[in-house]
């Protein structure tokens, strides 16, 4: 489908019924091939083949009584979720309470002892006391006519609503007081003393007046609760910085972030945010990525690194290299992520899109046959139009349109603030459904770059050996190449002459006159060059390079690509949550089992070439497990679009944001579990909240319907049915709203771990002021930190507050310094 336009809800839409009937009206659209509500943001997208028919669909949206037009750019301070007309409903809400207290105090204040007026009480006043009953109600009726205007436009329109129900509610109660109040005033005038009682008696304006009020109650605190499902993307809106100071022309100016361009050259101090997505220039830092990763600590940045927009210069001096710009920012992209998965449905929600199409007609028709009855049992008219009155208001379209859209957007909002994007809701539901993670071994599992891990010479020294390996290997770009040159960067190379590549076995070249060669078991065979058993190495995931000149062997050095810090402990958590856990990997069946071992798999497919891996993930298909793929996003794309769920794990701002349904925004293996457990917590609660509302409405229509009063002589008011409706829907969100305080297994954990401390730890390195602040800055912007002193003269930090100690210590030696004790 062809995304063609998305239509900003203006005036109208306030149920699950609405949202239904407006996806009906843009259904039948011509040309239209699907049509999608958020009933949460007030907006309506359609897909089509013709970009040119979005005329039509507002014209058959106003048509049916609902008000639409084109959606513009958001700005932070105006998105949908954050411009609710609060201020508005709140002042509508206080008059409307004032009028109702007063009208209360009359109609109900004797019933209780309240002192009363001699001209109110007594037969002779009756008609004073209805008139003034009827005087009251009507600035509540004004307060709240939006109730009566949208919801008889949409009964015109043959498509009943909420505001449908109250309307006929409120309104039967309302002419039912009219038309005993005109009786009262015909006996009154005709002597007939005997009635007035009787007419008085009957009067239900109170009613009407509680009906609307508690109505216009629960959608205030409906309303308040919804505003804050968007907080988590109007806190990612708010971290635009709104200025940069760039440097044009040799000088440094400050200038609206809207002005730069892609080339300007950055500069960010210690405590500012960073503007853009660039390339570190100069300088370096230690930057709070936090917001994007949710990483709680800093990560340092030198010349060469990536930085992203809405990051934090917590200690040091850059200047960056822009990039990236405006809507292409990373930020940007999270932002229209969260917005999209936000406003997406999940397939159980389709249950709840059903119903509500044809509910408040079944809630009118249910209303009408309970009339009907017990008009014919009882023969009162008072009775059995509060029973059908209490039918009607009690009746909560609202909680059932609104128990999933507001729990995903929860939902999707805190995993973004974990660090976690969620594409779709279709995403958030099936990533709950899955048990097996298939993890790819290079860049998920490992760190994806080999580091050497053993350096063994025959004959010469380990230095010489090394030295003289890096320099026949400066020219290769083979990876353990350049894990050998990043081990011997310190070292001052020699010249090669006459450097060969030695197809599937190494290199060669000349040093002083010598020829030297580098490369595997097979190019020594090859040289009749004698080399050690290496099964020691192998066994434990290494690779050995062997080195030898002309005539003789002169020592090995072993490299691997190392397993991530976290790696067991991811691994373990996804255990913990009952999931088969497998790695895929085109090393050699030994290598991928001792890398396998280290990081507690027990299921490996080895020796599977890239374009193999889908293969493999259709294989465990077919088997009957629902498989979640974690890759890189890039050289995994066919496996992650394989898979039942994709998710690629990155960092920051080389993820492959189209690569997957799930994008993890740090390399931590820990995030997989997290995004596991976030998804599987947010389809309980929509479970929770769908539940609640079938619960409810199956359980309070017949009760208000008056099946128990045969047997309990039980009757529903109309006045408790509205206080129920109202509070059903705001149960529905503040059960939602609880996703915001979502925490995994992980996290808990490490709260629990963590004391309210004092501790003074000594470090070594620090010289200087620029060190006295460098240390205090990352020890403070580790979580749980209310501050931290370094002494310098003692070369001590004291951490006051409640921080996890791996945490800080892993901070201050990230930050380059040593922790002593």
């Amino acid at each position: 489908w062809q995304l063609v336009k998305e239509l900003k809800e203006a005036t109208g839409m306030t149920c699950a019924a609405c949202s239904a009937r407006v996806e009906k009206v843009a259904g039948e659209v011509p040309g239209i091939t699907k049509a999608e509500v958020n009933l949460l943001a007030g907006k309506l997208t359609v897909y089509a083949d013709n970009a040119g028919i979005g005329d039509a669909v507002i014209a058959a949206v106003i048509k049916n009584g609902y008000g639409a037009s084109y959606s513009g750019q958001k700005k932070a301070s105006e998105h949908p979720l954050k411009n609710q007309p609060l201020k508005e409903m709140k002042c509508r809400l206080i008059l409307s309470v004032i009028f109702l207290v007063v009208l209360m105090y009359f109609t109900m204040g004797s019933m209780v002892g309240l002192p009363m007026p001699g001209w109110y009480m007594g037969t002779e006043n009756a008609l004073v006391g209805a008139l003034l009953q009827f005087i009251l109600v009507l600035p509540i009726l004004y307060l709240n006519r939006s109730y009566f205007s949208k919801g008889t436009k949409a009964l015109l329109n043959r498509a009943p609503n909420m505001d449908s129900l109250i309307a006929v509610g409120s309104g039967a109660a309302l002419v039912y007081s009219v038309v005993n109040l005109f009786g009262l005033a015909y006996a009154a005038g005709h002597g007939q003393t005997e009635h007035l009682a009787h007419w008085h008696d009957s009067m239900y304006f109170e009613s009407a007046a509680m009906i609307l009020t508690l109505i216009t109650l629960g959608k205030f605190l409906e309303t308040r609760a919804k505003s804050r499902t968007g907080d988590a993307i109007a806190a990612l809106m708010d971290l635009r910085p709104k200025q940069a100071s760039v440097i044009r022309d040799g000088k440094e100016r400050l200038i609206p972030i809207e002005e730069v361009v892609v080339g300007d050259v950055v500069v960010v101090r210690s405590g500012s945010a960073i503007p853009v997505d660039g390339t570190v220039l100069s300088g370096t830092a230690a930057v709070d990525q936090g917001a994007l990763t949710g990483e709680s600590v800093p990560v340092e940045k030198n010349p060469g690194d990536s930085v992203a927009a809405a990051t934090v210069n917590t200690a040091g001096y850059l200047e960056i290299r822009t990039d990236k710009i405006g809507e292409d920012t990373t930020l940007s992209k999270i932002i229209r992520i969260v917005e999209e998965a936000g406003g997406s449905k999940a397939p159980v929600a389709r249950i709840a899109d059903k119903i509500a199409g044809i509910f408040v007609p079944a809630v009118m028709l249910i209303a009408l046959v309970t009339f009907a009855v017990w008009m014919l049992l009882e023969g009162s008219l008072p009775h059995s139009l509060s029973m059908a009155i209490s039918v009607l208001v009690i009746s909560c379209p609202c909680a059932l349109g609104l128990a999933t859209p507001v729990a995903i957007m929860v939902g999707t909002g805190r995993g973004a603030g974990m660090g976690v994007l969620f594409k779709n809701a279709d995403v958030l539901e099936n990533l709950h459904k899955v048990d097996t993670v298939v993890l790819d071994k290079t860049g998920t599992l490992t760190e994806g770059n080999p580091a050497v891990t053993d350096i063994k010479p025959s004959g010469i020294s380990e230095a010489e050996l090394l030295m003289l390996f890096a320099s026949l290997e400066q020219k290769s770009e083979h990876p353990f190449a350049k894990a050998i040159l990043q081990r011997a960067k310190d070292m001052e190379l020699l010249p090669v002459a006459d450097f060969q590549v030695l197809p599937g076995q190494g290199v060669s070249g000349v040093i002083d006159g010598c020829r030297y060669f580098a490369g595997n078991r097979r190019l020594m065979e090859s040289l009749s060059i004698n080399v050690p058993d290496c099964g020691d190495l192998t066994d434990s995931g290494k690779t050995p390079l062997f080195f030898a000149d002309s005539e003789c062997y002169r020592g090995l050095i072993a490299a691997a690509d190392t397993l991530k810090q976290d790696a067991a402990e991811g691994v373990h958590l996804l255990k913990n949550q009952h999931l088969q856990v497998v790695m895929l990997t085109g090393d050699n069946e030994k290598t991928a089992r001792a890398i396998a071992g280290q990081a507690g798999i027990d299921n490996v497919i080895s020796q599977v070439l890239p374009d193999g891996k889908a293969e493999a993930i259709r294989a465990l298909q077919a088997q009957g497990h629902r498989v979640l793929m974690v890759g890189d996003g890039i050289n995994d794309a066919p496996a992650l679009a394989v898979a039942d769920v994709g998710m690629a794990i990155g960092s920051g701002t080389d993820v492959a944001m189209d690569a997957a349904d799930i994008v993890l925004m740090d390399k931590g293996l820990n995030r997989v579990s997290q995004a596991i457990a976030l998804s599987r917590a947010t389809i309980r609660n929509i479970k929770q909240n769908l539940f609640w509302a079938f619960f409810y409405n199956c359980l309070g229509i017949p009760v208000a319907a008056g099946v128990l009063y045969p047997v309990l002589g039980l009757q529903l008011s109309p006045m408790l049915g509205a206080a129920a409706m109202s509070m059903s829907s705001v149960f529905v969100v503040t059960n939602a709203l609880r996703l915001r305080y979502f925490k995994s297994e992980k996290t808990k954990k490490k709260e629990k771990e963590t004391v309210n401390m004092e501790l003074v730890i000594r470090v070594d390195g620090m010289m200087c002021s620029h060190c006295k602040a460098r240390v205090e800055s990352v020890c403070k912007a580790v979580a749980g930190v209310t501050d931290a002193v370094v002494d310098l003269q003692a070369r001590t930090v004291t951490v006051t507050g409640k921080a996890d100690v791996a945490v800080l210590e892993k901070a201050i030696s990230d930050a380059g310094y040593d922790v002593i004790k």
